[in-house]
């Protein structure tokens, strides 16, 4: 009996945990309607007067990014912007023959009359965030763009975001990214899904409301004074971007959020890539949860309720262990439902937490909307995706929830950088990318034995009870088989 109220005592704190966080979300889909009806209009920088133009710096952190550093600096080099006033960091750390090519294609844009440096290290000290800061020893811009190997920003970028720096309390202006490849796959869609709703919900719903928000790492700009008053670029996490923007906000720079200018990029089309994507972030979100939580508590200078905000975003990540430990935790309290009659009420209790996917429904529901506009058929089509995004979702939540707890326990590990493909249909191939991680980790096998364990939890509820089956938790262990399944299918399968 002892083993059973374990089971039911974590069970019922990882739901408990899971509502707060929707309740948190729904918070901010309040606060995203009302910025919707409230646009601001603050006064601007004037860039019609060369003289009164400000001076930018571009820096480009790469590495090992062979397939995409032409389509990058052809791109960049069309950015509008006086060249007297603009300069551009290649921050190159590779190790591989594009350093050769980039290096060629440069020479090609200094002829120009581009102002372009190649910056090369001798170590990876730092990994990019060490790269970011060994260019700013040099950089001469106030403001400084930073665009990772992926991103093609269009020609009017720097028009549209430098002039929101005439608050000169703005240490930051985030842009939201647009996907290239978001019709690709099934796995890109779901990706792009993710993404839409961090770029919209949460964003907007943060930002509009003076809470903390993250720069994403690319597609922003920042001021350098505030750079330098927060602390510079720290290597000690594996998301640099969230660590200084934390330590930035928490000296009362205040960050802008432009929802209306898209930044399109490209997401990762393999799922080893996404998956060493996912574990980057998720990681480094419980790393910058360990440190930062102290100093967001004690903090004199912020409001309870952007207290919270703050906490709860930086445990973001960590909900895909209380996500996991539901998941898993599912099958024995189905057969604890029909043994212990004595708990009836506490079931019954238990399942008004399925308010907790409602609230995601619906928050989610406005962000597809702001991307793929309303109406009948798009909702037919948003509960189809809707339920495909939950599913792989959880189908990662094994290989996230791993991610989150090395966090959580100070395990080091590595940058592993996520490899860029340059593919814009199903007409390109990437089965010759040299970067793609060619084994899958034994994580991978694990995720099979998960799909066989939902399937079973399936089975088991035409089998419990005696009144012909309990078919409470059937959807739920249909979404984590397919989940599961997938991950590992494509983990093992869709490889070099």
């Amino acid at each position: 009996m002892v083993l059973e109220y374990i089971i039911i005592t974590l069970y019922t704190i990882s739901l408990v945990l899971i509502l707060v966080y929707a309740i948190a979300q729904l918070n901010l889909l309040i606060n995203y309607l009302k910025a919707q009806k409230k646009k601001e209009n603050l006064p601007t920088l004037d860039l019609s007067d060369i003289k009164k133009i400000p001076y930018v710096t571009i820096q480009l952190p790469v590495y090992n990014e062979l397939y995409v550093m032409e389509r990058l600096l052809s791109n960049i080099a069309k950015l509008e912007y006086p060249r007297e006033k603009l300069e551009i960091q290649v921050l190159d750390d590779s190790t591989d023959e594009s350093v050769e090519s980039t290096a060629t294609q440069i020479e090609e844009l200094q002829k120009t009359g581009l102002n372009i440096q190649h910056i090369r290290r001798e170590n990876r000290q730092g990994f990019k965030a060490g790269a970011l800061k060994e260019g700013l020893k040099t950089a001469k811009g106030e403001f400084i763009a930073i665009f990772d190997a992926d991103f093609l920003p269009k020609e009017n970028w720097l028009l549209k975001t430098v002039p929101h720096f005439k608050d000169s309390k703005i240490g930051v202006v985030q842009t939201r990214w647009g996907h290239i490849n978001r019709n690709y796959s099934t796995l890109t869609k779901i990706q792009a899904f993710a993404l839409d709703a961090h770029f919209t919900l949460e964003q907007v719903g943060r930002n509009s409301q003076g809470h903390f928000i993250n720069f994403n790492g690319t597609a922003g700009i920042w001021r350098k004074e505030c750079i330098y008053d927060a602390g510079n670029w720290e290597g000690d996490t594996l998301t640099e971007d969230l660590d200084l923007s934390y330590r930035a906000q928490l000296k009362n720079w205040k960050f802008k959020y432009l929802e209306d200018v898209v930044t399109p990029a490209e997401l990762p089309v393999v799922i080893s890539a996404a998956r060493s994507q996912q574990f980057r972030w998720n990681k480094g979100g419980a790393e910058n949860f360990q440190k930062m939580l102290k100093r967001i508590i004690t903090s004199n200078n912020i409001s309870l309720k952007t207290k919270l905000h703050g906490t709860l975003h930086l445990l973001n990540s960590s909900m895909f262990t209380c996500i996991f430990l539901v998941a898993v935790l599912s099958i024995p309290m189905l057969y604890i439902k029909n043994e212990y009659a004595h708990l009836k009420i506490y079931f019954l209790v238990m399942s008004f937490f399925i308010v907790s996917t409602l609230i995601f429904f619906i928050c989610y529901w406005f962000m597809y909307k702001r991307t793929y506009g309303g109406g009948f058929w798009n909702f037919i089509k948003y509960i189809g995706a809707f339920f495909a995004f939950f599913s792989i979702a959880m189908g990662f939540s094994l290989h996230n929830t791993i991610a989150v707890l090395e966090g959580h326990l100070g395990k080091k590990s590595e940058f592993v950088r996520t490899p860029k493909f340059n593919i814009k249909s199903l007409k390109d191939s990437w089965k010759n990318n040299k970067y793609i991680r060619k084994r899958p980790s034994l994580h991978v096998i694990i995720e099979g034995l998960l799909a066989l364990y939902f399937a079973f939890g399936m089975y088991s509820a035409f089998t419990v009870g005696d009144q012909g089956g309990d078919f409470g938790l059937f959807p739920f262990h249909l979404m984590l088989f397919v989940g599961f399944g997938y991950v590992f299918f494509k983990s093992i399968f869709s490889k070099a």
